[in-house]
């Protein structure tokens, strides 16, 4: 079984994300009772509404159990390296238009560009994977190939993240 790295923060967010899903069960299996009483299941939306959110809430609890157990609880905050590994901060500029961009590689169960995460299973991910400052990669992205070059590498820890 594949080994799944993720930091200590995002191995917290998800066992609180877990705990909070399976607080709600009793109220959406309330909810399902009451609209059972109402009578006719064909035509109750509330019915139907309450069965979907069951249905996405059992889901999303599975998936993240199933995940938990595949888990590499990672420190990011006893991190260093001088090459682009799990947990690092990396900087590269994109060698035709100059700019440039920096990403923290984490996992993929919390990674979010928005916040300058990228999963380490992404693409431009696995090409910084081992690089280190200087070296240079290339990325088929969906705009096209990219040729970027590596400006820093560092280990900022949780610092990074927020």
């Amino acid at each position: 079984m594949n080994r799944i790295p993720i930091s200590v923060e995002g191995f917290k967010r998800l066992e609180k994300e877990l705990d909070a899903l399976k607080k709600e069960r009793p109220a959406i299996i309330q909810a399902i009772k009451e609209a059972r009483e109402e009578g006719d299941l064909r035509e109750n939306a509330g019915y139907d509404a309450a069965r979907e959110r069951q249905g996405m809430l059992e889901a999303r609890i599975s998936h993240i159990e199933s995940r938990m157990i595949r888990f590499e609880v990672i420190d990011i905050d006893t991190l260093q390296s001088d090459r682009a590994v799990f947990g690092a901060t990396v900087t590269v500029e994109d060698m035709e238009t100059e700019e440039r961009k920096t990403y923290t590689l984490l996992g993929p169960d919390e990674a979010d560009h928005t916040k300058g995460t990228i999963s380490i299973e992404s693409p431009v991910g696995r090409a910084l994977l081992g690089k280190q400052e200087g070296d240079e990669i290339s990325v088929q992205v969906p705009k096209g190939r990219v040729d970027y070059e590596v400006i820093t590498v560092s280990f900022n820890g949780t610092a990074g993240l927020k």
